[in-house]
């Protein structure tokens, strides 16, 4: 049996979309009730999990499986921001999350919202 951690703690929340967001990209809160995507070294708020109508569901907490970029995540606590194209990157500043899994050939890391 494979071990999964995903629905672990889950929260989401929907939002008003302002500019290019896209399924799977780390977004932050860009006014009331709304997000946006991020731009390189921003601290994320959550990862879209659908889109509709100008309406987001956003993961705030949880389990998520992220692409990232650069220096390639280790588990334990890292510090993470967004990159600013839709992965995420390590980082000195940012948000320290827990990195749970990382998948080096498909450039994913798996990681605990909080």
């Amino acid at each position: 049996m494979d071990i999964s951690l995903n629905g672990y703690g889950e929260q989401v929340a929907t939002f008003a979309v302002s500019g290019e967001v896209k399924v799977g990209m780390p977004v932050k809160i860009s006014a009331n009730g709304t997000v946006a995507p991020c731009v390189a070294k921003d601290k994320f708020c959550g990862v879209v999990l659908s889109l509709r109508g100008g309406y987001a569901a956003v993961q705030m907490a949880g389990y998520a499986k992220l692409p990232y970029t650069g220096t390639k995540p280790t588990v334990g606590y890292q510090t993470v921001n967004a990159d600013g194209t839709g992965k995420v990157q390590v980082e000195a500043t940012g948000r320290l999350l827990l990195i749970t899994d990382v998948d080096e050939p498909s450039g994913t890391c798996g990681l605990v919202l909080a």
